[in-house]
């Protein structure tokens, strides 16, 4: 079982690639341990701005260090930069298309106990309303990487949601495909079509395994790219099956699962069922509890596929 947290990851190719590029500078709000960012700020303190629980002035002065030819990755609680932050990212960020990357750290109910306080449950659908704003959520730490590494090189606004926790391999080092903003298939299948995102990928592609062995044959994608979405996989997914599904860490309102329905509803009409979290606070547990509660798990998602082709 993997132990390296996506946050991990971030940190670990922050490390090589600053090495090469100074440029690049590491901004926290008091976060640097839950981001995993202790190891780049010990490493190197020239590339490491502490703020403080100051999450307006993050953003903010990340913003104007990317004026200056920087390349800040900021980091902060999800549930707190997708809202304490979200003027400063829509203007200072996104309208002023400045080269930073918000990091939201421990994103949908990872903090569990902690409670809707804490929760990132509108993040998507919040970031992905922003022109100019891209909305990525890693499945594991391999694609995580591979992400980081895109992102340094170009110089466009971007939002990266992961979670607190380790989250199971779907890749390896090196089987790892990788296209900016483009899908990744992890099965082809003609009965549905089961799309996810971030920490919802793996219990989908469990789910798939679920499923033929009952003789349904269900398409996999991993939409690491929430904004842009990649239309064309979607479609092509969609047309190739009777039913779609679709599963985030999230409300059910504004996030992959609007999106999908979207698309598909415009260019080859489905039944669309989105798996997320309800329109309530969401009960108390950890991550696995809490999934477990509410179906978004392989079974839970098998059941939902079943019900989507009957």
């Amino acid at each position: 079982m993997n132990k390296i947290p996506n946050r991990q990851a971030i940190c670990e190719t922050l490390m090589e690639e600053v090495k090469n590029d100074r440029n690049i500078v590491a901004l926290c709000s008091d976060s640097r341990g839950s981001a995993s960012m202790t190891p780049f700020f010990n490493a190197f303190p020239e590339n490491s701005i502490e703020v403080g629980i100051a999450e307006q002035n993050l953003v903010s002065i990340s913003a104007g260090l990317a004026k200056c030819g920087k390349k800040p990755f900021c980091f902060s609680p999800a549930s707190f930069v997708s809202t304490r932050s979200y003027e400063q990212a829509k203007v200072d960020v996104a309208y002023s298309n400045t080269n930073v990357t918000l990091v939201g750290i421990s994103g949908g109910i990872s903090y569990g106990a902690l409670g809707m306080s804490h929760h990132s449950a509108q993040d998507i659908a919040a970031m992905s309303a922003i022109p100019n704003m891209r909305v990525y959520l890693p499945s594991d730490r391999f694609q995580t990487k591979h992400l980081v590494k895109a992102l340094l090189q170009d110089e466009k606004p971007a939002y990266i949601r992961v979670g607190r926790n380790p989250v199971e391999d779907i890749y390896t080092e090196d089987n790892c495909p990788f296209e900016m903003d483009k899908a990744t298939v992890l099965r082809e299948g003609t009965d549905v079509a089961l799309i996810a995102c971030g920490e919802m990928v793996k219990p989908c592609y469990d789910a798939a395994k679920i499923l033929e062995e009952e003789g349904i044959s269900a398409t996999v994608l991993d939409m690491y790219c929430v904004k842009p979405l990649d239309t064309e996989a979607v479609i092509k997914a969609a047309q190739n099956a009777k039913a779609v599904v679709t599963a985030e860490e999230h409300a059910p309102f504004g996030g992959l699962g609007s999106m999908v329905a979207q698309v598909v509803g415009a260019n080859c009409p489905r039944k669309v069922i989105n798996v997320a979290l309800p329109d309530a606070p969401v009960i108390t547990g950890t991550s696995k509890e809490v999934y477990d509660y509410y179906g978004m798990t392989a079974e839970g998602i098998a059941a939902k596929a079943r019900e989507a082709i009957k």
